[in-house]
């Protein structure tokens, strides 16, 4: 693997990371969420950059139906992150007090709720890498043949995170934290470590049902893709035979 990849993917590792702290408010505190702020927008900063070709490629090449997934949730994160960056500056009241807002409650409410979609989208988004990323964990550890026990593990590994995630999604009331804001603000517990598997499991179900629904879409447009194979080559059979 070259340095390049490399930092790429510590990078992106970073910054979902801190987005899961950032996501901790009641349990950092808000001055510690401002910062974390700040170094999640440098990095996605950087992530954006590292990545400006897949901008110039856009409309470029054949859109099919993974591509066009591709592109609208990359556009969907993109937005999401500048309307939750835009909304924290303007309701700062650490790093930034000099912005003077008379009545913030609007652009809190863009905050938070952009910041769970983004959660999600960001989701999908790692879910559409999620290939890429084994293939680069498995040249960084060495690990060239296929194991089926390693990939039945792996499976069962999935479900269970899955599970758990669906159980924490309700316990934690994920589906009210996207569609409606709480002024008042959302039960919660002072157990990091409770938050972030709790998280990290809903993030689970995401990327696994993304890379799992891309590979469905992919056999489909394998099998589609052999069958006009078949049939061009039939009807230049005929051609000839005619």
């Amino acid at each position: 693997m070259n340095r390049k990849t490399l930092f790429k993917l510590v990078n992106d590792l970073v910054m979902t990371i801190l987005m899961l702290v950032g996501m901790a408010y009641y349990i950092t505190g808000n001055m510690v969420h401002e910062v974390v702020g700040v170094v999640v927008l440098s990095l996605f900063i950087i992530h954006n950059f590292l990545n400006r070709r897949w901008y110039k490629a856009i409309f470029k090449g054949k859109f099919h139906v993974r591509r066009v997934i591709q592109i609208v949730i990359n556009l969907l994160f993109l937005v999401t992150m500048a309307l939750m960056i835009i909304s924290a500056v303007l309701i700062s009241s650490d790093l930034f007090p000099f912005i003077p807002i008379d009545n913030d409650m609007t652009l809190r409410q863009i905050h938070v709720q952009t910041a769970y979609w983004g959660f999600i989208i960001m989701s999908i988004h790692i879910g559409l890498s999620w290939a890429m990323i084994m293939g680069s964990v498995r040249r960084m550890t060495g690990i060239t043949g296929t194991s089926r026990i390693r990939t039945i593990m792996l499976r069962v590994l999935a479900v269970l995170i899955v599970a758990y995630g669906v159980q924490s999604s309700f316990e934690r009331d994920m589906g009210s934290k996207l569609f409606f804001y709480n002024p008042f603000g959302w039960s919660y517990d002072n157990s990091t470590v409770r938050f972030l598997i709790d998280h990290l499991s809903i993030m689970g179900i995401y990327i696994s049902g993304t890379h799992y629904a891309l590979k469905v879409v992919q056999n489909q447009e394998k099998q589609e893709g052999r069958k006009n194979k078949s049939e061009n080559l039939l009807q230049a059979n005929i051609k000839v035979k005619g």
